[in-house]
């Protein structure tokens, strides 16, 4: 059972996921995360992000592994746990303008077909092409959404005391680099269902992604 979840930042992507993951049995990947582990790499050995064929010539240099345990889930860099490094704000800033390097896109795809395969009772992987692109095929294909507003407010929360419109510009900006990059954009795969949690609590969120998973399971 493949569940990919798909949406912008501050839809409950990430918590959504994972109890989803621990409720049903399955494997956990947080996509973004490794996206952010290659731009903590970039920026710790001092590559200029700014520059695509900077970023391209060092892709495969970094062992990025991920732990899929929806329970604890990892990641570490050249064995390095990096779960702490790859949050902070200059990651952030950078990880849009990496991610949208189609080499760093190649090699994470590859990395991501791997543990999805791998995944002997299934799992859920969640980013933002995941039903487009890394896993086409997958059994369900969610795509999360909410207004603006409630993301930043969301996201702000979540950053202990950060402005409301600050991280509202800063998200409408991700969205814009995440959806019109040549390699991969942002997007809803066609078959995918879509929800919107704007008004909803996180707990219904899970409910309905639940549910689904149960249908499609009971179905195949």
């Amino acid at each position: 059972m493949i569940v990919a979840i798909d949406g912008p930042s501050g839809t409950g992507k990430s918590s959504t996921s994972r109890a989803v993951a621990e409720q049903m049995g399955l494997s956990y990947l947080d996509t973004g995360a490794q996206y952010r582990a290659m731009t903590w790499w970039m920026v710790h050995n001092g590559v200029d992000v700014s520059d695509p064929a900077a970023v391209a010539a060092v892709v495969d240099k970094p062992e990025i592994v991920s732990g899929t345990d929806p329970s604890a889930p990892t990641i570490t860099v050249d064995g390095v746990d990096v779960s702490g490094p790859i949050r902070t704000p200059e990651v952030t800033a950078k990880v849009s303008a990496v991610s949208a390097v189609p080499e760093v896109r190649a090699r994470i795809t590859g990395l991501q077909r791997a543990l999805a395969a791998a995944a002997a009772q299934g799992i859920v992987v969640e980013g933002r092409d995941i039903g487009t692109t890394v896993l086409p095929d997958a059994d369900l294909k969610v795509f999360l959404t909410a207004s603006p507003e409630a993301r930043a407010a969301r996201r702000s929360g979540e950053l202990k005391g950060a402005d409301v419109h600050t991280t509202r510009e800063a998200l409408i900006k991700r969205d814009a680099a995440d959806s019109t990059r040549k390699a991969s954009p942002l997007a809803k795969a066609g078959d995918a269902v879509e929800v919107d949690t704007t008004e909803l609590t996180l707990l219904q969120v899970i409910e309905c992604v639940v549910t689904l998973v149960e249908e499609k399971r009971a179905a195949k």
